[in-house]
């Protein structure tokens, strides 16, 4: 049908991600007016001021409708795959292992060199189209497996494209501090200087960078390094992030409180300290339990310490070719329930309020007047329905910027 500029939608239950008399912020028939891609009234279909009834009304007949989901952590942008890796973790060797022994992504890294940008687009749009069909409306993507200044730039290119291509928004992070390069084996500090930090400059210079990551881990880059790029990061006016505490406890989360990141990621070691910190800074815990279950982790993340000093937690897929090749938000949602204790309502808001907070995005997340409308309509009455399903996607149809897209 084409897409009116101004409408209501009615009809539904709306999880709304706010409010306190409900943990959803859940009103039952509830309304809500769209005007111009933004959401211009929501409440009780009864109390619909007079002039939005004029407006052409969309009857969602009791479904579920919740703000469009958000996939706040992810590798989609990548070459090959790692497969092979697969099954030598499954005969016995440890993640770090076979970083050690030059797979990981060491082996990505070749394959994403050899790819040109083309190639890195048409892998990459099945894995976001997975995403897409799940309700999925914002998705974050990080650079990482160049490693060097031009596939850094060529990988950033490819992500920003793909949010042209296809109905969605498309946030992009420089991860050039993911892991040391071969070429750079044992040189970690001549990497940063005469590689991972002129990359950034140079991905800044070309608008391709929303946010800066890297990786705190006995396998990749230590505190003091990390911070290194923090402080180019910083020169540049641009938000951080961190991947720490995943395999060990290496102090990168302490880093990143100091420095006020938007989130600290996975967390499997993090400690209350680290709790502590990340709430007086306002950081986002972004959970990713694809990869604990993919890398068989035994290590959960502390939710407890995490509920217990407010901090707000996230959950994403992680998509990318080793660790976590998963490509369902609504199954890492199950995942952050099942294998976490993490309730309906948490991940629920870890895909939506918290996930748009994580990448410092205000406009989205929960359905407000005002915000972004960005909806997602279920076939389902009740939200956690949306966590307690596995490998059923009851999406009916997304809502883009006030555009009606199709499952």
């Amino acid at each position: 049908m084409s897409d009116p500029t101004q409408y209501v939608l009615s009809g539904c239950n709306a999880a709304m991600m706010q409010g306190r008399s409900d943990p959803y912020g859940l009103i039952p028939d509830a309304t809500v007016a769209v005007e111009n891609g933004r959401i211009a009234w929501t409440g009780c279909a009864a109390d619909l001021p007079s002039h939005f009834r004029t407006w052409e009304t969309i009857d969602l007949e009791g479904r579920l409708l919740t703000p469009g989901l958000i996939d706040c952590h992810t590798h989609l942008v990548f070459g090959g795959d790692r497969a092979h890796e697969f099954e030598l973790r499954l005969n016995g060797a440890s993640y770090e292992e076979v970083a050690r022994a030059g797979g990981g992504i060491a082996s990505t890294v070749a394959a994403t060199r050899a790819a040109s940008e083309g190639d890195l687009i048409s892998s990459a749009l099945p894995r976001l189209d997975a995403l897409i069909r799940e309700g999925i409306t914002t998705v974050e993507i990080k650079s990482g497996y160049g490693l060097d200044r031009d596939t850094e730039l060529t990988m950033l290119r490819a992500a920003r494209q793909l949010g042209h291509l296809r109905p969605v928004t498309i946030t992009t992070t420089f991860l050039g501090a993911h892991a040391v390069p071969p070429e750079y084996d044992g040189r970690a500090e001549a990497y940063l200087t005469e590689i991972c930090l002129p990359a950034l400059r140079a991905a800044h210079a070309e608008g391709l960078v929303d946010a800066v990551d890297g990786f705190c881990e006995n396998i990749a880059f230590s505190a003091s390094q990390i911070d290194e790029v923090f402080q180019c990061a910083s020169e540049l006016g641009l938000p951080i992030k961190l991947h720490a505490e995943q395999l060990s406890h290496q102090g990168g989360t302490a880093l990143a409180a100091t420095r006020r990141a938007l989130s600290v990621d996975h967390l499997e070691y993090a400690t209350e300290a680290d709790a502590l910190a990340m709430a007086k800074a306002g950081s986002v815990a972004v959970i990713l339990p694809g990869a604990f279950y993919t890398l068989r982790e035994t290590q959960a993340p502390p939710i407890d310490l995490f509920r217990k000093h407010g901090v707000p937690m996230a959950l994403a897929t992680d998509c990318n070719p080793g660790s976590s090749p998963m490509t369902s938000l609504l199954m890492a949602m199950n995942m952050g329930c099942t294998l976490f204790r993490m309730t309906p309502q948490e991940a629920l808001a870890g895909v939506t309020a918290h996930a748009a907070r994580a990448l410092g995005l205000r406009d989205r997340g929960r359905i407000a007047s005002g915000l972004r409308a960005d909806l997602a309509i279920w076939d389902v009455t009740r939200p956690a329905e949306l966590s307690y399903r596995i490998g059923f996607n009851p999406l009916h149809e997304t809502i883009v910027e006030g555009k009606r897209c199709s499952r």
